[in-house]
């Protein structure tokens, strides 16, 4: 099996000075790069599960960095972005920020200043990806229990209080001993050692919310 692709550091950037010096400078301190001269062309080029972030400028003609930045988010990309700019102002900046860009910086920046964010991004988005990689692979376990696992499970999560084989039980009229056989197939089936497991699971993926919701 090929392993994952490292991180790429995406440059969109109408400059080709500007585009050059940055992919020179960060292939110099070990980045992987890769440099787009326009919004469209990263769109044309980019795919979704392309790991990285985006330093992206934000004056650009024809689709401005802020609208590509717009674009991504309406797509469901999770791509962390840093933001260039030559003439940015307050509201160009809060507008950024509201949409999850990790800083804007104004040029001339300093570079140590421009890796810090980058280093930022990077991390962001592999945390991103694994809390995406362990839902879905939850998901998957979850679809693998029968409609009456499910319910029972959903009653596990929904009222842990009252998760007891005896309130379960009185709750879906059936025998202590029989929620202790269910409960013993959820657990190994979604491979966690206890319902509080399960709970805990349920709450950082999200299992019991419908597709329309989760994010």
């Amino acid at each position: 099996m090929n392993s994952a692709p490292d991180p790429c550091v995406f440059i969109v950037d109408d400059d080709e000075d500007i585009r050059t010096s940055l992919s020179r400078a960060l292939r110099t301190r070990g980045y992987n790069t890769c440099v787009f001269d326009s919004a469209q062309a990263f769109l044309d080029g980019y795919e979704a599960d392309q790991s990285g972030c985006l330093i992206l400028d934000y004056g650009m003609p024809e689709m401005s960095g802020l609208e590509l930045q717009k674009l991504l988010v309406v797509r469901g990309y999770s791509l962390p972005v840093i933001f260039i700019t030559g003439h940015g102002g307050v509201p160009e900046t809060v507008q950024a920020m509201k949409l999850g860009a990790i800083d804007f910086l104004e040029k001339p920046f300093r570079q140590e200043a421009l890796i810090k964010q980058i280093d930022t991004a990077l991390e962001l988005d592999a945390q991103r990806r694994q809390g995406q990689d362990k839902a879905r692979n939850a998901r998957a376990r979850f679809e693998k229990l029968t409609e009456r696992e499910r319910e029972i499970a959903g009653l596990f999560v929904s009222n842990p209080s009252s998760a007891s084989s005896k309130d379960v039980a009185r709750q879906l009229d059936i025998s202590p001993r029989t929620v202790d056989h269910h409960r013993a197939r959820i657990l190994e089936k979604m491979r966690v050692n206890s319902v509080a497991e399960l709970i805990d699971l349920s709450n950082t993926t999200k299992l019991f919310e419908s597709p329309g919701k989760r994010a």
